[in-house]
């Protein structure tokens, strides 16, 4: 899977998809290549000989990738193996809804919350998202305001990079700067640069730093008709699902005691342990 930021798909297919089809084409006991491109997502499945082993496969696959970081167009990120499943592996769909709790939170939550005890959860391959506003930090440039402090966007994209990371430095002392921070205001106070006359320009004094949504949405999800963040739990070959859909029953009871009191935690949209059961 790869992401490519404000590439359309005809671009994605050539300048992306078709260099890793070509890396992966030739590798050992492969079967057949096959992909899927979009406006800035491009995915490639490589399908193998039957009996081959998984872990050499993954392998195979993930050295071929190495190969294509420095041919690869700035603006695409890094390719990435898929988790160690299949269609087949989805266990179980959890649903988050609220009364009061907005969607941003509502993913924050989902996202930082309670995704990292489920995947910690043996055997589970992966849980994704969908659904929900993303939290992001925008800071949105003002050119009027550039102007008025001749301010590049060079120089606004210096600060930005820099300007949330600690440092440390002396040698008889230690002296540690701390600047990371999630405070849009404190972020705001970064320095530009000074004036001649000794007046520091920030980038508040440029732009508006502020927390928002993260655009374009990709993908919305609902539960029974109410805007919802639905997590999918997907499981490693060979794990037994019926004790592992136990395991995660006993994990999100956990989780349900220190999330507010109007978020519902739904369980029954998909179980893959009824069918199980039912046979």
């Amino acid at each position: 899977m790869t992401e490519a930021s404000g590439m359309a798909a005809e671009e994605v297919e050539r300048t992306v998809t078709f260099p890793i089809e070509t890396a992966v084409n030739g590798a050992t006991d492969v079967r057949r290549v096959r992909s899927s491109s979009t406006t800035g997502f491009s995915v490639v499945w490589v399908e193998f000989d039957w009996g081959t082993d998984i872990y050499r496969a993954r392998q195979i696959v993930s050295e071929k990738l190495a190969t294509l970081n420095e041919t690869l167009p700035q603006n695409v990120g890094t390719p990435t193996l898929g988790p160690q499943s299949s269609i087949l592996g989805e266990l179980l769909i959890v649903g988050l809804t609220a009364d009061s709790t907005s969607l941003q939170e509502l993913r924050t939550l989902a996202d930082w919350t309670i995704r990292p005890p489920l995947l910690s959860t043996g055997g589970v391959a992966q849980v994704t998202v969908i659904g929900g506003d993303i939290k992001e930090y925008q800071i949105l440039i003002d050119p009027a305001r550039m102007r008025h402090y001749n301010v590049s966007l060079d120089e606004i994209m210096t600060v930005v990079e820099e300007m949330s990371r600690n440092a440390n430095g002396g040698i008889e002392y230690i002296v540690r700067g701390i600047l990371s921070t999630t405070d849009p205001k404190q972020m705001g106070k970064a320095v530009i640069r000074t004036s001649p006359e000794g007046i520091p320009v920030m980038l508040e004094d440029v732009a508006e730093v502020r927390v928002g949504a993260k655009f374009p949405r990709l993908g919305i999800a609902s539960e029974r008709g109410k805007a919802a963040v639905l997590m999918t739990v997907t499981k490693q070959p060979n794990t037994n699902s019926l004790e592992l859909t136990e395991n995660l029953d006993k994990t999100l009871d956990e989780i349900r005691e220190s999330l507010p009191s109007d978020i519902h935690v739904s369980t029954d949209i998909f179980r893959q342990s009824r069918f199980i059961e039912s046979s």
